[in-house]
């Protein structure tokens, strides 16, 4: 996919998440709110996550060298890596401490209605934020489930988007769920449960993106529905007449690698079978346009031993 959709979706997150770190911190500075100082740490790491994530597509685009022959599309999978453990360090750990620590040192909240008004206009900004990521999504997901389409997508950045922003939605409700409870009830013990809520909220959904981050970084092959439309096209009637093996990595979002030994049919001469090649090279690309780097080599197909 091109990086153009993911990269809108990341500014909208940024542009969102660092104007409501500034008036997070404000309110928690004038309320003493603890969800809502862990909430503003918590849009501080998006922010900063954010830049990783355009800092990790800037250095994927760095010419292949001696060095890095395939070149540094990878670098957009480690930079999402680090997202993931950003987010679970100082997000969710800070969150759990800053919970427990309200719970048992409780402290009155002043002027809880200022922010409840900066809660409010949070949501607002990250429903913004959050729809841009949806709509620069839809194209790639299909008629996939979300859950699917974060599962599966080689793309890393609009899945760690997608979740970042649900984490801080549901986090925002739950701090104005704490800050709420607390002004109905007057017990400031309410803050800081929706602070330990919020904290372990933001802990499963980095730990969704470590797992999901490392399995990229140390390569996935082709998606189903692309190992099928590979194999369909390899083979034709005239040159190659089967695929023997085939393996096929993902070496940057945009990048697929197909590697496979073909049977040729027996006769042919060194052109024909180079042209044979070509063909199946171009019938590939075709049907998956990620694929850009393969190797196809030509044999004769044998039957497996103690085969009739």
């Amino acid at each position: 996919m091109s990086a153009g959709g993911s990269k809108k979706a990341i500014l909208a997150a940024l542009t969102a998440n660092a104007g409501i770190a500034v008036a997070k911190f404000v309110g928690a500075g004038i309320t003493g709110s603890a969800s809502m100082l862990a909430e503003g740490v918590h849009s501080v790491a998006d922010t900063a996550n954010q830049g990783l994530l355009l800092f990790g597509q800037n250095r994927a685009q760095q010419e292949a060298d001696e060095l890095h022959p395939f070149g540094y599309g990878r670098s957009r999978y480690f930079y999402s890596f680090v997202v993931a453990l950003v987010l679970f360090t100082l997000g969710s750990v800070y969150a759990l401490y800053e919970g427990v620590h309200k719970i048992q040192h409780p402290e009155e909240l002043s002027s809880p209605m200022v922010a409840v008004v900066i809660l409010v206009v949070a949501i607002g900004l990250e429903i913004y934020s959050f729809t841009t990521a949806v709509r620069e999504s839809k194209p790639l997901k299909g008629r996939a489930s979300w859950w699917h389409f974060i599962r599966n997508s080689r793309s890393p950045e609009l899945p760690v988007v997608l979740l970042e922003d649900t984490g801080a939605l549901i986090g925002l409700v739950l701090a104005l769920g704490g800050v709420g409870l607390t002004m109905l009830t007057g017990d400031p013990v309410w803050d800081g449960i929706g602070t330990l809520c919020i904290g372990a909220l933001l802990g499963i959904i980095a730990i969704i993106l470590i797992i999901e981050m490392h399995s990229l970084l140390i390569g996935e092959g082709a998606t189903a529905a692309e190992d099928r439309a590979i194999r369909d096209s390899i083979a034709d009637s005239t040159t190659i007449d089967r695929l023997i093996h085939m393996k096929t990595q993902y070496i940057g979002p945009e990048e697929l690698l197909v590697a496979a030994k073909v049977a040729v049919a027996p006769g042919l001469d060194i052109a024909q079978i180079a042209a044979g090649i070509d063909e199946a090279e171009s019938r590939i690309r075709a049907a998956v346009p990620t694929a850009r780097i393969i190797y196809l080599e030509p044999d004769l197909y044998r039957e497996p031993a103690g085969k009739a």
